[in-house]
């Protein structure tokens, strides 16, 4: 096994309704025909991968004035990042232990905006920004035409970046750290599986946003699914993964899953 550490990095809380997350969570029927919507709260976060030799930054979280004007207001008013102001991703490197200067490579596991709002601190470095070829053509796609996607802005990620491209199910970053292609979210969606020692560690990124899609195979809602099948299928993947290393997973979004693994990683 490889000599890696992870530092889960806590980027700040998202209020949402459930049924943005889990499909049908709350429906109305004849007996119930207003049913209560539930909104609940959700983890934004990144994490540091310390390697041997490199030190990986896994996602770079909403821009600081989402609630500022930043973020069109439909999108904001669905998915409020009410703290986003007070979680800088300098400042919140630096409580972890980093600076943006200690981060040799990010992993980009796809380009929506609580994803992808800190990218233009590494605008005009050398520092490569790994992003699967999907992604990267949906984003553009998405964020330059009426179609596609609303939740990509140009103005994360059209910027002076060191893009590397994966262009494959697969990719070793290097020993112990493997990227796999998870598309169902977006067509270009990342995880990871790391070899951290004494166990194995996969990021399931926003293939999983809580525990109910990955427990109860509960699809994401409509509105943050491009393909259901390929979701379906991403998922297996990962399930086969957890079986046949008994491996620890990391979800998008859910909050009691990342507060009880970064105690554990910590």
């Amino acid at each position: 096994m490889s000599d890696l550490s992870v530092t889960p990095v806590d980027r700040g809380r998202v209020y949402a309704d459930t049924n943005y997350v889990v499909d049908g969570y709350a429906m109305a029927d004849a007996e119930t025909p207003n049913p209560t919507h539930e909104m609940a709260e959700f983890v934004v976060w990144n994490a540091v991968v310390d390697g041997p030799e490199t030190t990986v930054l896994w996602d770079t979280g909403s821009h600081p004035d989402a609630g500022d004007g930043y973020w069109p207001a439909p999108l904001y008013n669905a998915f409020e990042h009410v703290d986003a102001a007070d979680h800088r991703l300098a400042d919140d490197l630096d409580a972890a232990g980093y600076a943006l200067d200690d981060i040799d490579a990010v992993v980009m596991s796809h380009l929506h905006l609580d994803h992808a709002g800190g990218l233009s601190e590494f605008a005009g470095t050398d520092v490569p920004i790994y992003v699967h070829e999907e992604e990267l053509k949906f984003a553009y796609y998405s964020a330059k035409t009426t179609e596609g996607s609303i939740a990509y802005l140009a103005s994360d990620f059209d910027h002076d970046l060191n893009w590397e491209i994966v262009h494959r199910h697969r990719h070793t970053l290097f020993d112990g750290f493997e990227l796999l292609h998870l598309p169902g979210h977006t067509p270009g969606v990342m995880g990871a599986k790391l070899d951290l020692g004494d166990e194995t560690l996969l990021i399931a990124g926003d293939e999983c946003y809580v525990d109910a899609n990955w427990a109860d195979e509960a699809p994401l809602g409509p509105g943050l699914l491009w393909s259901e099948r390929d979701w379906f299928e991403s998922l297996q993947t990962l399930k086969e993964l957890e079986r046949r290393h008994d491996a620890a997973v990391l979800y998008g979004h859910d909050l009691d899953r990342f507060e009880t693994l970064a105690e554990r990683l910590g």
